[in-house]
């Protein structure tokens, strides 16, 4: 099996060469390709990545090229996790909503937006041109945030994908430790949009612990997602990490507006992450990893390319997948996070139980978003991108979305053909 990675030259990817290695599961890789157009950074990560296969034992051989074309040629999978623009266009995205007091964050609200604007075209060029070389049988797994609409353009285009996010793994693995039983025997319901999702049972051989860990946890299950447990005991759910940007949204602002963007504190630790990486004696995934973020990242890219790639009978995987009726209160084509039935055949999601009034009306809200963000991104024009920021429950007034559209369109007009020109402003 030939696995490839676009973004390859990422500081994320030697967690994922390390889930290869640990061979938790048994997905028989041959080659990984590492494909970025960085080549200094595709050396380093390319040579570490060779180290920490050969120091694990495992036979698989790790290639590097800056030619999409030649690392997707004859690929099972291939796995995307770039970043159009790199850090200094995270930091855009989580510093421009600030002059309007709104959340600065690169998957949600305006720096979302953003994000998306300067990505989908390009992910939907990479898989063309993926399609062609590699055939319409490979999949494509989308680790690239936000997650979600990227999804939702790849399947809305016709590709064979999936899309992935650590969070449900990362809140399986530590349940598991709450309750002191082993993270495989862990099953959620987890429910929602990616970087939008409640996790409404906590399952162990069918026996729900939820109402337990509500009881027993709830100050370190709000610690856990940044939120106080009061509100978490509340909701009879234990929300995602990032719905204190909707739960608490004035207070995140407020530290926004004293503390340095995440942007540079990842800038910080990628350097550092590179300076290690480059050290020949070092063989093995580094502590400051783990500060990167993306944690269990290479647990659930590698199981659900085992799943995809028919590597036994329907495995159950949280991913985010055509709704098709899972959500009856979302249409079809929209893109939900849930878990799903995986095999050679793709995702197909569970049955989920009824969503309550709360979270469904919020669920409805953003995807009516990310519907609006989906066609500003692949028609463009600036009025378009106002109509989404005033749909977003992050935005929601005139003026503040239109003066927020007017920043994102000039601040990422290298990255969106259509804002280049004059007539960018007032194009629909």
């Amino acid at each position: 099996m030939k696995l490839t990675v676009v973004g390859g030259g990422s500081t994320y990817t030697p967690e994922l060469i390390d889930g290869i290695a640990g061979r938790r599961v048994g997905l028989a890789v041959d080659e990984v390709v590492l494909v970025d157009p960085d080549v200094g950074r595709l050396e380093v990560v390319g040579a570490f990545s060779r180290r920490l296969l050969a120091h694990a034992g495992h036979p698989a051989r790790v290639t590097t090229t800056t030619d999409l074309e030649r690392g997707a040629d004859g690929a099972s999978a291939v796995l995307l996790q770039l970043r159009v623009g790199g850090q200094a266009a995270r930091a855009s995205d989580e510093t421009f909503p600030l002059v309007c007091d709104c959340v600065g964050q690169e998957t949600t609200g305006a720096g979302g937006l953003a994000k998306a604007l300067r990505t989908v075209p390009v992910v939907l060029d990479i898989a063309d041109r993926v399609r062609r070389v590699a055939g319409d049988d490979a999949w494509i797994v989308d680790f690239t945030n936000p997650v979600g609409i990227v999804t939702r353009a790849l399947l809305q285009a016709g590709h064979r994908a999936v899309g992935l996010c650590n969070v449900a793994i990362t809140f399986q693995r530590w349940t598991a430790g709450l309750l002191g039983v082993p993270p495989d025997s862990v099953r959620l319901g987890h429910v929602g949009l990616n970087h939008l999702s409640w996790e409404t049972g906590v399952f162990v051989d069918g026996v729900d612990r939820l109402p337990e860990l509500l009881a027993d946890h709830a100050d370190a299950l709000g610690g856990h997602v940044g939120l106080p447990g009061s509100l978490v005991r509340r909701l009879g759910a234990v929300p995602s990490y990032y719905l204190k940007y909707f739960y608490e949204h004035d207070e995140v602002v407020r530290r926004q507006h004293v503390e340095p963007p995440r942007a540079e504190v990842v800038a910080g630790v990628e350097e550092e992450l590179l300076g290690v990486y480059a050290d020949p004696a070092v063989v093995t995934k580094p502590e400051q990893l783990s500060r990167r973020g993306g944690a269990y990242y290479s647990e659930a890219a590698v199981q659900l390319v085992h799943a995809l790639t028919g590597g036994g009978g329907a495995e159950q995987h949280v991913v985010n997948v055509r709704n098709g009726g899972a959500l009856p209160f979302l249409p079809d084509d929209a893109v939900v996070e849930v878990p799903a039935a995986v095999d050679g055949g793709g995702a197909a999601p569970l049955p989920v139980p009824p969503v309550p009034p709360a979270f469904a009306g919020l669920i409805a809200h953003v995807t009516a978003y990310e519907q609006l963000a989906l066609d500003a991104a692949l028609n463009g024009g600036r009025d378009r991108v106002a109509d989404a920021l005033l749909a977003h429950p992050l935005v929601g007034q005139h003026a503040v979305a239109d003066r927020l559209a007017d920043e994102l369109v000039a601040r990422n007009a290298d990255f969106l053909p259509w804002a280049r020109g004059a007539s960018g402003k007032g194009a629909r």
